[in-house]
């Protein structure tokens, strides 16, 4: 269990705290001749009062008036606060002692001590509420990130079943024999992205095995129509690392999307680079400029890669998309989780 968990620690600290702050005085001016006139305890009973003006202040005062419409409330109650314990040291020693005689020693001694303990209870009280500030600004923002990294991970699927959809549409019309096998791929695919990516990261080796089932669902649809040649490369193993699941399929969706169709010898080309916890992927593929640019939809999985990335891995990935007009490149460096 951690000790900083428990609801005694922080009461605990304060009381050691207090402890030492009180017993440090009194063992370094023992037998120590003074000649403030003072009773014997008077600085032990005036501390124990200036604790209790520290936590009335920290939890009192500071919290209910210090604002911008009490603040000048706030500073009053503090002027007579020191006042008034001017009034009552002055009357408990006058009743202790009756022969007492103010002098200038004392009378510092009397009267500026409540200003430290004010002054601490205010910074306390000030980096106490900076730090649940901060807290509550990071769990806002962890918040936020988590929702929109949830409402990312829901356009994924949708816009993966459009454009697979698309296919079986256009196997149907061709009345092709490879519809039924096309669709048992597809169920394993759909499979895999509602049952099995539930969780926050998945493993390396699982994302490239459902990027290799997609890209054969694709062959099976254009077969020799279209080059396509993967490379995957595992200079030191990172099979065991982990990353946000679906985050390489739209570079390989995009290059299906506008690298067919109306393209002579179109090709695409994959490689996958894993040395250790640095992933290296690339997509490139030839297209046809005017087709490209009429499509409206364009791009929509791309955007959605590079906002998951940036709320993901910020520091730590290096995306390069590069268009010369006739060949789209997309490559993505990547530190994983291992």
């Amino acid at each position: 269990m951690n000790i900083q968990s428990s609801k005694y620690y922080f009461p605990a600290m304060h009381v050691l705290v207090w402890g030492l702050l009180l017993a440090i005085p009194a063992f370094f001016l023992r037998g120590a001749n003074l000649n403030t006139g003072l009773p014997p305890h008077f600085f032990l009973i005036t501390n124990l009062y200036h604790i209790g003006l520290f936590y009335l202040n920290a939890y009192f005062l500071y919290p209910r008036l210090m604002n911008r419409r009490f603040w000048w409330l706030y500073f009053a109650a503090i002027t007579a606060i020191i006042a008034v314990s001017w009034f009552l040291k002055l009357f408990y020693i006058q009743q202790v002692n009756p022969d007492f005689a103010l002098t200038t020693f004392n009378s510092r001694i009397i009267f500026f001590p409540p200003f430290s303990f004010l002054l601490a209870s205010f910074i306390f009280r000030w980096v106490v509420n900076h730090n649940r500030d901060e807290k509550n600004k990071k769990e806002a923002e962890a918040e936020r990130m988590a929702s929109e990294l949830k409402f990312l991970r829901s356009q994924v699927s949708p816009h993966f079943l459009f454009n697979m959809m698309t296919n079986m549409v256009s196997l149907a019309r061709q009345k092709s024999d490879l519809l039924e096998p096309a669709l048992i791929k597809l169920s394993g695919l759909l499979r895999y992205m509602l049952y099995e990516t539930g969780e926050e990261k998945f493993t390396l080796n699982k994302e490239l095995e459902y990027l290799e089932g997609y890209i054969e669902l694709q062959q099976l649809r254009f077969g020799e129509n279209v080059e396509i040649r993967m490379d995957k490369e595992f200079t030191r193993t990172g099979s065991d690392c982990v990353m946000e699941p679906m985050l390489l399929i739209p570079f390989v969706e995009n290059a299906f999307k506008h690298g067919i169709g109306m393209v002579e010898k179109p090709f695409i080309r994959i490689k996958t680079n894993v040395n250790g916890s640095h992933l290296f992927f690339s997509v490139s593929n030839n297209y046809n400029k005017e087709n490209f640019s009429k499509d409206k939809n364009s791009g929509i999985g791309l955007v959605n890669v590079q906002n998951r990335l940036k709320l993901l891995y910020p520091g730590k990935y290096a995306l390069s998309i590069q268009n010369n007009g006739e060949i789209y490149s997309a490559e993505l460096n990547l530190d994983l989780s291992c």
